[in-house]
């Protein structure tokens, strides 16, 4: 497949551009009566509350079909045992979009422990229960029986990060892509602009979706592969075959292309020369049926997936599902600064639709007065799924489009007071880095640019966005400008400029940073810093603040139950909070999120960083209620409620030495007088053999490095 992409404005306009723009986008006929429409093209299903605003999918999209000249409905929040709720705005000229929403529906619905959250942030007034378990499968299957015969697109975080067969933390067990369970009849996956752009167009030409299988950025099912395309069968980890390398353009091999690691080294059936189109070149995977009964095949398949995600050099890849095959374009070209510049300046309202009335939609409460600067994540975190759904490479904005959409924020959004509360991304400081040289940048495999360290072939000039402070400052109206979003410390601390800028100005007394953890076991399994870079940031931080007179602290997120995360690691992060002085109030369990490298570390015990071997050793994975709430538990060891667990477990780890009244103990040796003991689940000879095989794999010869 071609590695260029058509401007997303560059497409002739539908003829329905002639009835203008809409206030907002209709939600009932009524509105449609009003806009003079006798019909939807494009209808769009979601699992939020409408809120005309960039920071919701499907305003965004919608808006930007709207751009191209479509008339687009919205149905959100339909009742999904009903299926009139599907009709309301009639059958659609071209196709029903369906997504979950702006996060993964049971992501939404459940905790980490799997208990039912008892609040929607993306529903009028927070009201939980107004979408269903697994929405996207619900939807297209409703929106399948509304009209027969219309086709059916799914896109949006859930179905993206479910396009192939993956662990599901909530059944657990691994499911079907989300394409054959939803019956759908394409599905896009990442940002999802450019492919959907391209199939409204095609679709409005008259073309059938049936026959529109060639799109970046989309899945389809399909029967075998087409006679012009070479296949390898990489159905199997066993007697590794080099495949022919990707062409380096220098002869000194720079760091971010050394493959031995990182380039699929794995037998092929049909394998191409070495001169081969990639672009005609897919990978066959191992089945579905494969991967659900044999964690060592779906280690393998996974990795594979995670190598395949460059839009430089990815190729497509195919996985059977029962008497059908699953075909999976290689991810979108990355969008162009003046294309997402035109994404983000529709005339939104970036209020929700009116219908809601004076409900409080707490989504959008949170994120009205902030901006989205950027998209892509860089740093590849295994425990996060950004990368896989929006890529590595960074997409920015223009400083002069971000600093219009302040003055929009300024001049419409009703309750101003003149502080933004946010210039950010997935990720605050990585606003206009990137690789050097587009070429190393087309050929990369590396899952991060840095880990183990920064890559020396990364930009991480921070000059652009000291510069964007510096001016966000003068507008006229804005009095201050918060950075709320995550930031990467490991970048910043390279930029002294940068950090006295932010440090200085933005900071609203608390600065959220994400060390995650201070042993290197579990930190190595997440691709993150060591602590001492935490501790660099923290003195530079404590530095700027006292020049500028200011009392600032910094807010560490600190992750419980990762993969390759022991008890012991635990200790170790909780004698350290003690050290520091941090009392946690809230503390994160890790959660297995569909397609993250992490999640699949936990369902198999392998680390998919690393090729799949039978001879590779396991890796700890905190499983079962007791083992994940002990392990939490020790982040906040200063509760009462906790204190019994932690003694136990100390007493069983054999640092009784902990228990005690002293400042050098962990835990005192009495309990408050009323305070009820946390129920403990049975000690079940399944979570015996946890703990020692736990104390096994932190014996001297393993232990974490401990950190200055």
């Amino acid at each position: 497949m071609p590695n260029t992409a058509p401007d997303l404005f560059s497409y002739r306009k539908f003829w329905a551009h002639r009835f203008g723009t809409a206030p907002v986008l209709p939600m009932s006929k009524e509105e449609m009566d009003q806009l003079g429409w006798d019909s939807c093209d494009i209808i769009l299903i979601t699992g939020d509350a409408y809120v005309d605003h960039p920071s919701f999918g499907m305003a965004l999209i919608g808006r930007l079909l709207e751009a191209q000249g479509f008339r687009v409905g919205i149905i959100a929040q339909p009742d999904w045992q009903d299926v009139k709720g599907f009709q309301r705005l009639g059958r659609p000229n071209l196709y029903f979009g369906v997504t979950a929403g702006n996060m993964d529906s049971m992501v939404n619905r459940y905790t980490a422990d799997r208990r039912i959250r008892s609040d929607d942030a993306y529903s009028p007034d927070g009201v939980a229960g107004l979408r269903p378990d697994r929405s996207v499968i619900v939807y297209s299957q409703r929106a399948k029986e509304a009209y027969k015969g219309v086709p059916v697109i799914i896109g949006g975080i859930e179905a993206s990060l479910r396009r192939i067969a993956h662990y599901d933390y909530w059944s657990d067990k691994v499911r079907h892509s989300i394409l054959p369970d939803s019956k759908a009849d394409m599905l896009i996956f990442g940002n999802a602009e450019r492919a959907i752009v391209e199939v409204t167009h095609r679709l409005a030409k008259g073309e059938q979706i049936s026959n529109i299988q060639d799109i970046r950025g989309t899945c389809v099912m399909c029967s075998g592969v087409p006679n012009d395309w070479a296949e390898i069968d990489h159905t199997s980890p066993d007697a590794p075959v080099p495949i022919a390398k990707l062409p380096n353009p220098y002869s000194a091999k720079p760091e971010c292309s050394n493959s031995a690691d990182l380039e699929a080294t794995l037998p092929s059936k049909k394998r191409p020369s070495a001169d081969a189109n990639r672009t005609h070149t897919v990978l066959r995977l191992p089945s579905y049926e494969q991967v659900a009964s044999n964690k060592m095949l779906f280690a393998h398949a996974a990795r594979i997936a995670h190598l395949e995600t460059n839009p430089g050099n990815a190729r497509a890849l195919i996985q059977r599902h029962g008497k059908r095959d699953l075909w999976i374009n290689p991810p979108p070209i990355p969008l162009k600064t003046e294309e997402l510049d035109r994404i983000y300046e529709p005339p939104y309202t970036r209020k929700p639709h009116p219908a809601y009335g004076s409900a409080k939609i707490p989504a959008w409460e949170m994120i009205r007065f902030s901006i989205n600067i950027m998209r892509g994540c860089l740093g590849g975190c295994t425990f996060c799924s950004i990368t896989e759904h929006e890529g590595r490479i960074v997409q920015n904005r223009s400083e002069d489009s971000i600093i219009r959409e302040m003055e929009a924020i300024r001049d419409e959004t009703p309750g101003f007071t003149g502080i933004i509360s946010d210039l950010g991304g997935p990720t605050a400081n990585m606003y206009r880095l990137r690789c050097k040289d587009p070429a190393i940048e087309a050929i990369c495999r590396k899952p991060s640019c840095v880990y183990p360290r920064i890559c020396k072939t990364l930009g991480t000039d921070h000059g652009p966005l000291t510069h964007l402070y510096r001016r966000a400052r003068q507008v006229s109206g804005i009095k201050r400008v918060f950075i709320a979003s995550g930031l990467r410390y490991d970048l910043a601390i390279n930029s002294p400029e940068y950090l006295q800028e932010l440090i200085t100005h933005h900071v609203g007394g608390y600065l959220k940073i994400a060390p995650e953890h201070t042993e290197q076991g579990p930190l190595d399994t997440m691709m993150k810093p060591g602590i001492d870079t935490y501790d660099r940031f923290k003195r530079e931080f404590d530095r700027y603040s006292k020049a500028a007179g200011k009392e600032q602290y910094l807010i560490p997120y600190l992750m419980a139950a990762h993969p390759g995360s022991t008890d012991k690691d635990m200790l170790e992060l909780a004698l350290w909070l003690k050290r520091n002085g941090f009392r946690l109030d809230q503390v994160q369990a890790f959660l297995p999120t569909p397609l993250a490298i992490a999640a699949d570390m936990y369902y198999t015990g392998q680390n998919t960083l690393k090729p799949i071997r039978k001879e590779n050793k396991p890796i700890f994975v905190a499983k079962g209620l007791r083992q994940r709430r002990l392990q939490k538990a020790f982040l906040r060891y200063h509760d009462p409620k906790n204190w019994p667990m932690l003694r136990d477990a100390l007493k069983e780890m054999g640092r009784a030495d902990l228990i005690g009244n002293g400042k050098r103990h962990l835990v005192p040796s009495w309990q408050p007088k009323g305070d009820k003991k946390e129920a403990h689940t049975p000690k079940s000879r399944t979570s015996i053999k946890r703990k020692t095989v736990a104390k096994k794999r932190t014996s001297s010869k393993n232990r974490p490095r401990r950190r200055s």
